[in-house]
C-alpha cells in the first residue's frame, strides 16, 4: 500500500515533466526548422540588420572580420536570431499549452489573445529599436569615436551583431511589460494602486536595466528606459481596467454601510 501510494503521488509530477519535455521538444523543433530556413539567407539577413551602422560609417569604411571563422559564426547567429523570431508564436503557444491546465475556464480563453499580443508587442519593440534607436545610437557612438578624424572606424561583424542582438531582445522584452502586468493583475498578484505607489522604483529600475543592457552612454540608456517608463504607465491603466476585482468582506462593513445597503 505504501509503495502504491508513493507511486500515485509521483505520477502527477512525472506527468508534468513529460508534458514539459513535449512542449520543449516542439518549441525546439520549430526553432530548428526556422533556423535552417533563415541560415540559408544568413548573408542577406546580416546585410539588412547591419544597415543602421553601415549607413553612418565614414566613406570608404565597412565592417570587418578579425578571425577567419567570424563570418561563418556571425551568419550562424543571425540565422538563430531570425529563426527565434519566426518561431516565437509556436514557442509562446507551447508555453501557454503547458500552463493552461492550471487555469480556470475563462482564463483559458485568453490563449489566442496572449500569443497574438505577445508577438505584436515583441515585434513592436524590435521595430522601434531597429528603425528609430539604432541609427541614432550608432551615429552618436561612431562620431564620438572618430572624433577629429585621426582614428579610423573598423567595426567587427561579430561585435556589432552581439551588441545589436542584445539591444533588439532588450527592446522586445521591454515592450512585453503591459502583457506581463495584465496577467499579474488578472491573477491578483498586483493591482493599479500598488503599481502607482511603486512608480518611483519602476523609474529607477528602468535606468538600471538601461545601464546594464545598453552601451555606456546616456542616450542609449534613455532610449531603453523611456519606453519602459511609458509602458509601465500603460500597464497601470491595463491593471485598472482588467485587474482582478477584490471581493468586499461583508463582516468588514461598518454598521452605517450595512444599514445603507439594507435600505
Amino acid at each position: 500500500m505504501g509503495a502504491e501510494a508513493e507511486n500515485n503521488d509521483r505520477l502527477p509530477f512525472m506527468a508534468h515533466l513529460e508534458e514539459l519535455r513535449k512542449r520543449l521538444m516542439i518549441s525546439a523543433a520549430a526553432w530548428l526548422v526556422a533556423f535552417l530556413f533563415c541560415y540559408s539567407f544568413g548573408e542577406e539577413l546580416f546585410n539588412y540588420i547591419s544597415a543602421p551602422v553601415r549607413n553612418v560609417l565614414p566613406k570608404g569604411h565597412s565592417l570587418v572580420f578579425i578571425t577567419a571563422t567570424e563570418p561563418f559564426f556571425t551568419y550562424l547567429k543571425v540565422g538563430a536570431l531570425a529563426g527565434l523570431l519566426i518561431a516565437l508564436p509556436v514557442i509562446l503557444w507551447q508555453l501557454w499549452a503547458f500552463i493552461a491546465p492550471g487555469l480556470f475556464k475563462h482564463e483559458k480563453k485568453l490563449a489566442v489573445p496572449f500569443v497574438i499580443a505577445s508577438c505584436l508587442c515583441f515585434g513592436c519593440g524590435t521595430y522601434f529599436g531597429f528603425f528609430f534607436v539604432f541609427p541614432m545610437i550608432y551615429k552618436f557612438l561612431i562620431e564620438y569615436g572618430i572624433g577629429s578624424g585621426e582614428i579610423s572606424a573598423m567595426l567587427s561583424m561579430g561585435a556589432y551583431l552581439s551588441l545589436s542582438s542584445k539591444l533588439l531582445v532588450a527592446f522586445g522584452l521591454v515592450f512585453e511589460l503591459p502583457i506581463i502586468i495584465f496577467f499579474l493583475a488578472r491573477m491578483g498578484i498586483v493591482d493599479h494602486v500598488w503599481l502607482a505607489k511603486n512608480r518611483k522604483f519602476a523609474l529607477l529600475s528602468a535606468f538600471i536595466i538601461g545601464a546594464i543592457l545598453t552601451p555606456p552612454d546616456i542616450f542609449s540608456q534613455t532610449a531603453l528606459a523611456l519606453p519602459f517608463v511609458i509602458l509601465y504607465e500603460v500597464g497601470i491603466i491595463v491593471a485598472r481596467l482588467f485587474g482582478k476585482k477584490k471581493v468586499v468582506d461583508e463582516d468588514a462593513l461598518a454598521p452605517d454601510d450595512e444599514e445603507t445597503a439594507a435600505e
